[in-house]
């Protein structure tokens, strides 16, 4: 299982999960979803209590990933198989996005 904090404006707002069978779960936070000032993080993702799962990364997610030769390069810099999407967005969407949106890996203890 990995899982990273998503970030809007450098506040989190949630946590994405990659469970061990490749499944994805994304949930807001109580906090986040209690302050009524605070958006969903896309329109395809707003803001409810349940969480969402996708056997799939979710499309906004994937949207936020490199492309062809970008995402080649990045692969073979960071040794990342070009199939581990969730991989490739924790190395990618932590500083360099495009929007309020980042993802920050979760390490482990």
């Amino acid at each position: 299982m990995r899982q990273a904090k998503i970030l809007y404006k450098d506040e989190e707002a949630g946590v994405l999960t990659q469970n061990d069978d490749g499944s994805f779960v994304f949930r807001y936070h109580a906090a986040w979803l209690a302050d009524s000032k605070k958006p969903g993080i896309s329109l395809n993702l707003p803001k409810i209590e349940q969480e969402y799962s996708s056997k799939f990364l979710f499309p906004f997610f994937y949207n936020m990933l490199p492309e062809g030769s970008n995402k080649q390069i990045v692969c073979k810099y960071n040794r990342i198989d070009e199939n581990d999407y969730f991989g490739l967005l924790l190395t990618t969407a932590k500083y360099d996005s495009i929007g309020a949106v980042r993802v920050i890996k979760i390490e482990k203890l």
